[in-house]
């Protein structure tokens, strides 16, 4: 009677073991599907690098592969373009990223084929492009560019996303933006912008170190203009985080006369001073700076901070319109917006303008290109 009574007893407790287990499972597959309505994966975005095996292509892709560029959440595809003596290195360059197993990226596409490239692409960072080399003049690298600008818009204007977001990275990178929106019209002109966040994170930098703060603490430095050696690096309205609250960046500087040269001439000549100590260009600045520039652009900017962006003018400030020019930018919901009212006194509007008659210039140099 015992040992019927013991292996009841076991049976019932196994019962309650199976029963439990059973509700348990149940209730992780409902949290599970609770979490999925609240937090649904994304469908991934298809990002096109041009230049992928270049120098910045190469520390590029594995941002974006990463999430630095669009957040942690967010899935891509990458689409990698460059010429066909690079074509190799491409190849390489995909089985990297393969070998990397990054969660977030989905598929790529490594071509030389520009029409392959560039379908269903939502966001385009032109890297690739002609730099210019010894002796030649700089007409020969506009008429270069100019080629190589016209024929890529013309395959994003027919294959790209409709609502295709396109940085451009290469040099002269706001003239090299200026020759997409004309071969591209139906890609709207809010859509096409240039790369100046690498000279606006360079002059947080360089603020950061004179006064001995975190660059993280820097806020609302300007770079007006060209992406070039006439840009103006402007921190009239740059402040900086403090104890006791957000303090002027002149104020704490307290030296007038660096501001007004050394500061603006060693973010003016910052690529060139890389170049020189590495003997190869600024490529993993550039890199990220380019994933500061989209993700800012696609999710916004902080409250109260703005970034440097070359857009499309529209006459702000007394600049051109029709040129691409750095401004101050707010962004949000995807959408820039050039920062109104700054004041501007007659040291930044000299600067201001000399910059922009560079562009103007570059402007009439490319047209005659197409001509």
């Amino acid at each position: 009677m015992e040992m019927l009574s013991l292996e009841n007893v076991d049976h019932t407790i196994l019962q309650k073991i199976l029963l439990v287990l059973i509700c348990f499972s149940l209730f992780w597959k409902i949290i599970r599907y609770m979490c999925g309505l609240l937090y649904p994966e994304s469908e991934p975005i298809t990002v096109l690098v041009t230049g992928a095996a270049g120098q910045i292509g190469y520390a590029l892709v594995p941002m974006i592969a990463r999430g630095v560029m669009l957040g942690p959440n967010q899935p891509v595809i990458l689409h990698m373009l460059d010429i066909e003596p690079a074509a190799d290195a491409l190849k390489g360059v995909k089985m990297e990223l393969i070998d990397a197993a990054f969660p977030l990226l989905r598929g790529v596409v490594a071509t030389t084929d520009v029409t392959e490239a560039c379908k269903g692409v939502n966001i385009a960072v032109m890297v690739g492009g002609f730099p210019r080399k010894e002796g030649m003049e700089r007409k020969d690298v506009m008429s270069k560019n100019v080629s190589i600008y016209k024929a890529q818009a013309s395959a994003l204007e027919q294959h790209a996303a409709s609502d295709c977001k396109v940085l451009v990275v290469a040099n002269p990178a706001n003239t090299n933006a200026l020759i997409l929106k004309e071969f591209a019209p139906s890609i709207p002109e809010k859509n096409i912008t240039c790369l100046t966040r690498l000279d606006h994170n360079r002059a947080l930098g360089q603020i950061s170190e004179r006064v001995n703060v975190h660059v993280s603490d820097v806020k609302n430095v300007i770079i007006w203009g060209n992406h070039s050696s006439t840009q103006y690096p402007d921190v009239n309205h740059a402040t900086i985080n403090t104890s006791s609250g957000h303090k002027p960046v002149k104020e704490l500087v307290s030296d007038d006369n660096w501001v007004k040269t050394e500061f603006i001439s060693i973010v003016q000549q910052r690529g060139a001073a890389i170049i020189k100590a590495r003997k190869l260009s600024s490529a993993l600045s550039a890199a990220s700076a380019a994933c500061d520039h989209i993700r800012d652009w696609v999710l916004g900017t902080p409250k109260g901070s703005w970034v440097s962006m070359g857009v499309y003018s529209d006459g702000s400030y007394g600049i051109q319109p029709g040129l691409i020019y750095s401004f101050p930018v707010t962004c949000e919901k995807g959408d820039w917006n050039i920062v109104q009212g700054l004041k501007i006194d007659e040291f930044s509007r000299e600067k201001m303008d000399k910059t922009a008659e560079e562009l103007i210039e570059e402007k009439t140099l490319a047209k005659s290109c197409l001509n």
